[in-house]
């Protein structure tokens, strides 16, 4: 095949590759996307088949949080579209660039109705409200004009999903040209000075500063680490944010701000500076009473000028990149400024009690196994109780080594699929998935891909017999339970069906066995008994 010859879809797959960097997509081949496939064998790209399509773009979300490079996901029309919907809607949430291209009907036939196999009234209008654009391409000469627009929101404002359909007519048609000029270098917009002075000016003023830290910081820990440390100011890091300052620094509070003592801080700040985080609910606001209160100047950085006037009142707001103004903003302060920001972040953990809190106390030796056994491992979450009370335990060393579903769109099934994505993308280090017993069943298929894929992901299943959470969310609203103490299947034969290895543990020194033996190039199912588990550590504090 030559450039002269290529076919749109060639031409496709041959710029994601040679021109992004693409080297793996996540696809299920279909008829509507058989050409597509033609040549991928060659181009370059590692193609991986998930069992479901939704758990193709978990998988490209967990890639795309792990290595800071989209996500990329091959998918047919229809139910493709809205089986990888719910994935789109997670990562639009938590701004994960992720691109989805996928087939769509004959351009004649679009928007008629006529019973087309895979067919929707209107495909691209549904994809677009789970993405940051959606585009349907009728031409092919468009076709890097439309991928170069989705990578400018991946590189250059806040990121997300991007849909790109291409009717099945053009995937083999004839492309004219395949000359294309050098790529785009494109750059963040920096903060404005007279901005970036008076917030300075503001926060040198402070008497009791606070910082809050977001995902959007992930790529900037050395700019961010330096200014508060200037600043010398508590800092919460959402759970997005953990291991931007590296574990367990001085100033770090984590991710504790729906806590009543951060709360405490956060109402008493005069000068409050939060970069690159939506202030959401779900990172400030975990216990849904609207309780987190910031009554002091509040300077807010964001690439999106909208999310500024979001959830808080603003007194300063700069559109800028995260990295570039933490840098440019720490220039402002050559000398830490001493305000006992370590003494009072101390007497805030201090009175939180973490490790002695009834809600949390059973899974520090959970954390703590986890952390001595694989220390530098990334850990991936579903929504299940380990993973809710590690956003609140858990320091890493660096960014990009904790994130799961509990936060923005919160779905369930995220975490099997999303660790596995992980690997794939940073294969030298370990990866574990935090599963429950109810959630791994959206995507406990997946377990297939790890084994197809000789994934050493190890799945940490927390078996509690159902749905957890929700039958306390029951019992407090004194709603009879209904529809949560669901029969789970043996896991361990379940495992074996597979080809995984799987192995059943009641305490912290039996996952430290089953972690510490560990295949290196298969994955490992680690079912946890949750009433022994609970049974053993109580004792071991008893």
């Amino acid at each position: 095949m030559t450039r002269q010859s290529m076919t749109c879809g060639q031409w496709l797959l041959t710029l994601l590759h040679e021109r992004y960097g693409v080297d793996t997509v996540f696809g299920i081949p279909g008829v509507h996307t058989v050409a597509l496939y033609r040549g991928l064998e060659d181009s370059g790209v590692r193609h991986v088949t998930p069992r479901h399509e939704q758990g193709a773009g978990f998988m490209a979300d967990g890639y795309a949080r792990a290595t800071g490079k989209p996500g990329v996901c091959l998918i047919i029309t229809g139910p493709g579209m809205t089986n990888i919907a719910t994935a789109m809607g997670q990562a639009l949430a938590d701004s994960v660039p992720m691109l989805v291209i996928s087939s769509v009907n004959r351009r004649d036939t679009l928007g008629r109705g006529q019973g087309r196999l895979h067919e929707l009234p209107s495909q691209q209008q549904l994809m677009a409200g789970v993405s940051r654009f959606s585009h349907t391409l009728l031409d092919p000469s468009a076709l890097p004009e439309v991928l170069a627009r989705a990578f400018a929101v991946f590189q250059g404002q806040r990121p997300g999903p991007v849909h790109i359909e291409i009717p099945i007519d053009l995937f083999d048609a004839p492309v004219a040209s395949t000359e294309l000029p050098p790529p785009a270098r494109l750059f963040r917009p920096a903060p404005d000075p007279a901005g970036l002075a008076l917030a300075a000016d503001w926060l040198r003023a402070a008497k009791r500063p606070l910082v809050l830290l977001g995902g959007g910081c992930v790529e900037a820990p050395a700019a961010a680490r330096a200014l508060v440390e200037r600043l010398d100011a508590p800092t919460v890091t959402t759970i997005n944010a953990k291991g931007v300052l590296g574990r367990a620094h001085p100033l770090d509070l984590g991710a504790n701000a729906a806590l009543p003592a951060v709360r405490e801080l956060a109402r008493e700040a005069d000068v409050v500076l939060a970069v690159g985080t939506e202030l959401g609910e779900t990172d400030y606001d975990v216990v849904f009473d609207d309780g987190f209160e910031l009554c002091g100047r509040l300077i807010r950085i964001d690439l999106d000028a909208q999310q500024l006037v979001r959830n808080q009142q603003v007194a300063l707001g700069l559109v800028a990149d995260a990295g570039r103004t933490l840098a440019l903003l720490a220039e402002h302060f050559p000398a830490p400024l001493p305000r006992g920001g370590a003494e009072r972040t101390a007497a805030t953990l201090a009175a939180l009690n973490l490790n002695d809190d009834p809600a949390f106390a059973p899974f520090v030796p959970f954390y703590a196994t986890l952390g001595e056994t694989l220390p530098d491992a990334i850990l991936v979450g579903d929504s299940t109780a380990p993973v809710y009370a590690g956003n609140h335990l858990v320091s890493q060393p660096e960014p990009r080594r904790y994130f799961n579903a509990s936060t923005g769109y919160g779905t369930l099934g995220y975490g099997l699929p999303a660790a596995l994505g992980a690997q794939l993308g940073q294969p030298a280090l370990p990866v574990v998935a935090l599963v429950g017993d109810g959630g791994v069943m959206f995507t406990l298929s997946e377990l297939a891909t790890a084994v197809e894929a000789r994934l050493p992901v190890v799945v940490v299943l927390w078996h509690n017999q159902g749905y957890e959470e929700i039958r306390r969310y029951m019992d407090a609203h004194g709603v009879t339970r209904c529809g949560v103490d669901i029969q789970a299947p043996d896991f361990q034969v379940v495992a074996a069906g597979f080809g995984c290895q799987a192995v059943r543990v009641s305490d912290p020194a039996g996952l430290a066995q089953a972690l510490a033996s560990r295949p290196l190039d298969a994955p490992l199912l680690v079912e946890v008994n949750a009433a022994a588990w609970q049974q053993a550590v109580t004792c071991d504090l008893d």
